[in-house]
């Protein structure tokens, strides 16, 4: 039925409910499994000009390496849960995109046919203020996305 499943996660016990779905649907399914974490855009003031440029360029490779690191503990983690049953998993992390747009891109770059992902499952003003990836991939998606609360 689904032979190749993207898993985004961004580490937090929320998403760690699709990532334990994502593997026990590929583990049922013999599916090959990847799984992505994404860091937003980093912006930066354009007022600081030419003046600030080199405290802004060394903060914000600071923060890229740090982003980097948490990306790789999120991934280990999730990689760790495909070990434990077997499965054998890419792992991938993309810096500088919203993580909804990375998803959509990801999944159609490798080839995947499902996306699983969780949900907070916010509502009303909660959701408008602080978005939802996975609304935004649903809506956007091209191929179906399971979601998991």
């Amino acid at each position: 039925m689904y032979t190749h499943i993207l898993i985004p996660t961004d580490g937090s016990d929320f998403a760690q409910k699709g990532v334990e779905h994502g593997l026990a649907l590929a583990k049922a399914l013999g599916s090959k499994v990847t799984i992505i974490t994404a860091s937003e855009v980093l912006v930066t003031p354009k007022m600081m000009g030419d003046f600030g440029s080199v405290t802004v360029t060394s903060e914000l490779d600071r923060l890229k390496s740090a982003f980097k690191a948490q990306g790789d503990e999120v991934l280990l983690k999730a990689r760790s849960g495909a070990e434990k049953l077997g499965l054998p998993v890419d792992t991938i992390y993309v810096s500088d995109i919203k993580p909804a747009d990375a998803i959509i891109e990801t999944a159609r770059e490798q080839g995947c046919d499902l996306i699983v992902m969780a949900s907070h499952g916010r509502r009303g003003i909660q959701r408008l203020i602080l978005g939802s990836q996975t609304a935004e991939v649903v809506a956007t998606s091209s191929i179906p996305v399971l979601v998991v609360r």
